[in-house]
């Protein structure tokens, strides 16, 4: 099965190790960034003076960018601002989109006393998890040519701290790499590269003042 770029984004972020997400928060803006991407890269949005404009309002086929797509035509905001904004309901939408795909079992459980609702989230194939996950942390140690998503995903991986793919090492000896990987989404816009290159403020900031994932 192939999966879009949000799937394998969830998938790197997936501790199998914890069988959990690394961390929800801040899962949730790796994932509107792929989102945005993949959105960008088919057409359906550009950047007009550092914001997101719409230029393809249609279906795209696929249930969570087109959740993502809805709000973006009604509100003309930043790259950064998206990155932010709807990203626990793409989280939300990213896991009932791979669970009915088979990659992934959700379990809902209900807000009891004190404890929050929460979901408990397992993948199927762990070891194929594994072997993405290997997989992109040897695209950072490599030189040349990288496919366009495993930049993307690294990119994305070394900016949220997902250090199960990109050490806190690895992420400060190869920085020029880890920038140029980075690449892959100034040529979507280089709004978003910025927002992405900064994720690692945001993501301080949203944690001190929102809650932890």
């Amino acid at each position: 099965m192939t999966l879009s770029l949000y799937g394998r984004m969830y998938l790197t972020a997936y501790d199998t190790d914890a069988g959990a997400l690394y961390d929800r928060t801040r899962a949730g803006f790796l994932l509107r960034v792929a989102v945005l991407a993949e959105l960008a890269r088919a057409g359906h949005i550009a950047d007009r003076a550092g914001k997101v404009v719409v230029l393809d309002a249609g279906p795209t086929g696929d249930p969570v960018l087109d959740l993502a797509l809805l709000p973006l035509a009604a509100h003309r905001r930043t790259w950064k601002a998206w990155t932010r904004t709807g990203r626990n309901e793409t989280l939300s939408a990213v896991e009932d989109r791979l669970a009915a795909l088979g990659v992934i079992t959700v379990r809902e459980r209900p807000a009891r006393f004190a404890r929050p609702a929460r979901r408990d989230v397992t993948v199927r194939a762990p070891g194929d998890v594994r072997a993405l996950q290997g997989s992109l942390a040897g695209v950072l140690r490599a030189e040349g040519p990288v496919d366009p998503d495993d930049a993307v995903l690294v990119a994305l991986a070394s900016a949220g701290g997902v250090r199960h793919v990109v050490s806190r090492a690895d992420a400060k000896a190869r920085e020029d790499r880890v920038d140029a990987l980075t690449g892959r989404l100034d040529a979507v816009s280089p709004s978003l590269g910025r927002a992405v290159r900064r994720l690692g403020t945001t993501l301080v900031a949203a944690q001190g003042g929102m809650g932890g994932g």
